[in-house]
């Protein structure tokens, strides 16, 4: 290789110098902020609240003989009859269910329903099952 050759090299090289130093710069600089968003993201999921724990035994305790399971099946009845609630206690007696019994059965399950995330998600699942 001649001397020329070899000093354009050169030149070329200076010339290009600039470019990738801004280039390596950038990608120092992206490579900080994806390592900032990782870091706010395992902070993130470090503060989520844990799920619900199961519900204490008392809080699943039948309400006037009538255990969450069956409710569950009661009221997921409705569901193909275009969710009428007014059909419940029908169906409730056909679970052999006191229309006394059943409203207020139905008014204390929805009562712990609504107060405790726990009956909420064991409810959900005997629903969805």
């Amino acid at each position: 290789m001649g001397i020329f050759k070899q000093m354009k090299d050169l030149k070329d090289m200076a010339t290009a110098a600039p470019e990738m130093m801004g280039r390596a710069q950038r990608m120092a600089e992206q490579a900080q902020q994806m390592s900032a968003q990782a870091a706010a993201q395992q902070q993130a999921a470090q503060q989520a609240p844990p799920p619900p724990a199961a519900p204490p035994p008392a809080a699943t305790e039948s309400i006037a003989g009538v255990d969450l399971a069956l409710y569950a099946t009661i009221v997921k009845a409705i569901a193909p009859l275009g969710y009428d609630q007014s059909l419940l206690p029908g169906i409730a007696a056909a679970h052999g269910i006191a229309p006394s019994s059943w409203q207020e059965a139905h008014d204390g399950w929805n009562a712990r329903i609504q107060e405790d995330p726990a009956v909420a998600r064991a409810f959900s699942d005997l629903y969805r099952a």
